[in-house]
């Protein structure tokens, strides 16, 4: 029962089981530079990642640099990601954020939240994965699985909003283990412990599950 266990020991278990199953973990996201990563993570939101690097090789063969997404037509990016949801408005923030890279920012992807955030079609979510995968910054990514996999393990509270998930994460893990445990609860929640139908007759982790505990399982 989840209640018998306090939070440290829960935090202590959750984490051996991560780096057990998932020691060694990443980004599953196709690109060779940061331009490519931030586009990519940009057409991940409400996409899954498989569906995301299938698009992007079409997509990366044909734009190389930020001149050719600043200088495309719309309708041209729109052509190779048409596949993906979303994707007119992915497609013009593409197009809008390649030209502040390249006027405002002198055709570099920035470091800082603050500044990243300013991209168009670029959130908090997508921000935390450029600093952390393309600059090695710590940062924790709430994505959808993040947050269901905090709130099942009763290390965030149902009505959180992913900003305070990731206040809670960022508080309960040391620093130096952000950017893992994100990728590590990404998979978890991924491959098995998912939003339909989670594997919790045999998961390790049902004693501390608050999902498990109010299913029964």
């Amino acid at each position: 029962m989840t209640g018998s266990i306090g939070k440290k020991e829960r935090v202590k278990i959750f984490t051996k089981y991560l780096d057990e199953k998932y020691p060694d973990v990443d980004c599953e996201l196709n690109f060779s530079n940061n331009l490519e990563l931030i586009i990519a993570v940009l057409l991940s939101a409400q996409c899954k990642d498989e569906y995301v690097n299938r698009a992007t090789v079409g997509l990366f063969d044909k734009f190389k640099t930020i001149d050719d997404y600043a200088d495309a037509e719309v309708t041209e990016i729109e052509k190779y990601i048409k596949t993906l949801g979303l994707y007119k408005a992915k497609s013009k923030n593409i197009k809008l954020m390649a030209e502040m890279l390249r006027t405002k920012y002198k055709y570099k992807i920035p470091k800082t939240l603050d500044e990243l955030i300013e991209l168009p079609g670029v959130g908090r979510k997508t921000a935390n994965v450029v600093m952390s995968v393309g600059f090695g910054i710590p940062a924790i990514a709430v994505d959808t699985h993040v947050e269901r996999i905090s709130k099942r393990m009763k290390l965030a509270n149902e009505k959180d909003s992913p900003l305070i998930v990731e206040q809670k994460l960022m508080k309960i893990f040391p620093k130096k283990k952000w950017s893992k445990i994100h990728h590590q609860m990404i998979h978890f929640g991924r491959y098995y412990c998912k939003a339909k139908k989670p594997e919790c007759s045999t998961c390790e982790l049902k004693n501390i599950c608050n999902f498990a505990k109010k299913t029964g399982e």
